[in-house]
């Protein structure tokens, strides 16, 4: 029974009308949504997500494949057999700003965002990578995550890969290597799910309007002063304003006012620990309040673990009028 159950999963896997494991472009996916702690109930997101982990459809099925190979050899076969049919990436993929951190090999992946027949704006990863198991892994979450929502991707829970049986399969480095991979795919989802937002804005019948009345894009914050011996500071600036192209922003250091707060490294290395970040952006319309700030700390990303505390005021354009 359980040869019968393996042969199975290896044929689920290996369906070459997936062409590399990437999904159906575009594809509809209809069971899942963001969740985090304060957006929605663990009630509403049930209904919405009954996956247990938050998985894509695509990702579950992936998960339930892998579980049902009765041993740790095969997985690892299918996961070198995966990386073999991941689609090679353009040289333009291999830049710093695509690099997966905290990786034993060089991981680079990327990220399209597309409309698909539904009006939604999806997600399409491509990427690649120098060892063959850690490609294998990047593939199974392109195949995964591909043609998925960004609020879908930030759904998904990484403990699916102990229940996939893959985690038997990896040394503790490669295991963060796949979580740190996870992590820039939600990260970069997001950030391409508001720049097409900020371009909708842009391209919008009352923008056009703004721009014949003489508006143009220079109330568009695009540098900002530096201050020695601030590095949190310097960082989270030079972050947000490139993407999140802000009309206003405004970063106030209070670290003075909480000395010594214990447990914050960027206290300890530059003595910032508290901010206060005021901001105004058309990135942020049609995200409520929750996702405004969520879109905020996946962009800031390690520099959240080095700081305290971040009190967010985040507006749109029409909001701050």
């Amino acid at each position: 029974m359980m040869r019968r159950m393996s042969i199975s999963a290896l044929l689920l896997l290996s369906n070459t009308n997936v062409h590399g494991f990437a999904p159906s472009p575009l594809r509809n996916n209809h069971h899942s949504t963001l969740r985090v702690s304060s957006d929605i109930t663990e009630e509403g997101a049930k209904t919405i997500n009954e996956d247990p982990l938050g998985l894509t459809p695509e990702l579950r099925m992936i998960t339930n494949a892998f579980s049902n190979i009765p041993d740790e050899k095969t997985r690892h076969k299918q996961l070198l057999y995966m990386a073999n049919k991941l689609p090679s990436v353009e040289e333009a993929v291999y830049v710093p700003e695509n690099k997966v951190p905290g990786c034993l090999s060089t991981v680079h992946v990327t990220c399209d965002a597309k409309e698909n027949e539904d009006g939604k704006t999806v997600m399409m990863y491509r990427g690649d990578s120098d060892g063959l198991l850690t490609k294998g892994l990047l593939a199974l979450l392109v195949r995964g995550l591909s043609g998925c929502t960004a609020d879908e991707i930030q759904l998904v829970n990484p403990e699916f890969i102990k229940e996939a049986k893959i985690s038997q399969t990896l040394t503790p480095g490669r295991n963060n290597g796949f979580l740190n991979m996870l992590a820039v795919m939600k990260k970069k989802a997001l950030t391409a799910t508001s720049t097409v937002s900020a371009e909708e804005s842009d391209a919008s019948p009352e923008a056009e309007e703004g721009a014949e009345a003489g508006e143009s894009d220079d109330n568009i914050v695009i540098s900002f002063d530096e201050i020695d011996g601030k590095p949190m500071y310097n960082a989270m600036l030079s972050t947000l304003i490139p993407i999140l192209k802000p009309t206003y922003i405004e970063l106030v250091d209070n670290s003075h006012q909480h000395a010594g707060h214990a447990g914050s490294k960027g206290w300890e290395e530059s003595g910032e620990s508290h901010f206060e970040l005021k901001i105004t952006a058309s990135a942020f319309e049609n995200l409520n309040l929750v996702k405004r700030h969520q879109l905020i700390y996946m962009l800031l990303g390690d520099i959240m673990n080095k700081i305290h505390a971040l009190s967010i005021v985040a507006r749109t354009p029409e909001e701050e009028a």
